[in-house]
């Protein structure tokens, strides 16, 4: 018969044999991740890479990055030697040459120049979104955490506020299409035919017909993508701040939003810029809802080229990185020729991505830093 003592030690080293195991599945599993990530992450930049990087100085395509996209011509010249240019060397060169000279030729949309507009586009389209999210978002957080009476109506609301975090994208982009590009108000002296109703203001109109498929509707349907993520995090951070900072600042006689904005919104900030890393990540790379509202897969100019003021920019059009690599990748044959552009942008965005979130992770830390509480 065993002794106390033995059964003890039994016991302990079977106890340790499960810690064991069950150390070494969520290591196999967590490493599995890893491993799928850099993986991918490698694929991208082993393709990417050569792309952008030249082997002579300044060591980087900045054409790549600068010029504008255009449709690549490839041809055979007189002399049966190979061209591939874009569209503007490419009638550069037939007026030096002569459109004779030119044999064999075949044209790949989007694929040549560089993808500068698609870079704005999406810088664009991201740091609008991010604004009117943050913006309408943590004005919720505060209303819902502080402000409103706690009942089952309002739990209703956060429900809601949960179950649209995990609606697709294809959704907010119709949502998008129907809201903002058809129906949204503007200000306008002659209503549009297709208005939905006008509302006579006597010196103008309020015209109910949409602000187009432009910049400010692409922004506004990413921002609604985003607000569930932000609402709730934003709230999260909000009670997370101690009771006793209200109930000191109200003693002391502030005000119910002086209190808000000067004891509490302060130390909830590192979580609300933590929201926004997450739903910036998303937004930047949805291709859905921008294909319904703003993007365009080729644009001559710039957004603020050839508009009057703030306002013209907001109503122009955009290329967007996510949208031009859709393009490339199923509405245009792959070849040798496509490639450059197809595997270039995908790098150039996976380190916007990169930048975005490094940036906002910084600027989440440096305001952490300085509360102590």
């Amino acid at each position: 018969m065993e002794n106390p003592e033995q059964l003890i030690r039994k016991g302990v080293h079977h106890d340790g044999l499960k810690e064991g195991l069950v150390k070494a599945f969520l290591g196999s599993l967590t490493w599995g991740i890893v491993i799928v990530a850099l993986l991918l992450f490698g694929r991208i930049c082993w393709d990417g890479v050569p792309v952008l990087v030249k082997p002579d100085f300044p060591f980087i395509d900045v054409a790549f990055l600068t010029e504008k996209t255009e449709t690549l011509h490839v041809f055979d010249d007189a002399n049966a030697e190979r061209h591939s240019l874009p569209a503007s060397e490419y009638y550069q060169w037939v007026d030096e040459h002569g459109a004779d000279a030119v044999f064999n030729a075949q044209t790949y949309s989007y694929s040549g120049g560089g993808i500068a507009g698609p870079i704005v586009g999406t810088a664009l389209l991201t740091l609008l979104s991010i604004i009117l999210a943050l913006f309408f978002g943590v004005a919720a957080a505060i209303y819902l955490s502080e402000y409103a009476k706690q009942g089952r109506f309002i739990n209703l609301v956060r429900l809601a506020i949960l179950n649209l975090a995990g609606v697709p994208s294809i959704v907010f982009g119709l949502f998008g299409f129907a809201v903002f590009v058809l129906v949204a108000p503007v200000f306008t002296d002659v209503p549009s035919d297709r208005s939905l109703f006008a509302i006579p203001l006597g010196f103008t109109w309020l015209s109910f017909q949409g602000w187009n498929s432009s910049l400010i509707a692409g922004s506004a349907t990413l921002a609604c993508m985003m607000l569930p993520v932000i609402i709730t995090a934003s709230e999260e951070s909000l009670r997370a701040v101690p009771q006793g900072f209200r109930e000191a600042s109200l003693a002391l006689g502030a005000t119910r939003w002086h209190t808000i904005r000067k004891c509490v919104l302060p130390f909830a900030m590192p979580g609300i810029l933590t929201s926004s890393v997450l739903s910036l990540a998303r937004a930047a790379g949805e291709t859905a809802p921008i294909m319904f509202t703003a993007a365009v897969a080729a644009k001559d100019d710039f957004p603020w080229e050839g508009v009057s003021g703030p306002l013209g920019v907001l109503q122009s059009q955009v290329q967007a990185l996510p949208y031009h690599i859709y393009t490339l990748a199923a509405r245009i044959p792959t070849s040798e020729y496509t490639q450059r552009a197809q595997y270039g942008s995908v790098f150039v965005f996976l380190l916007m991505i990169f930048m975005f979130s490094t940036l906002s992770i910084v600027l989440r830390n440096r305001v952490r830093s300085k509360l102590k509480w």
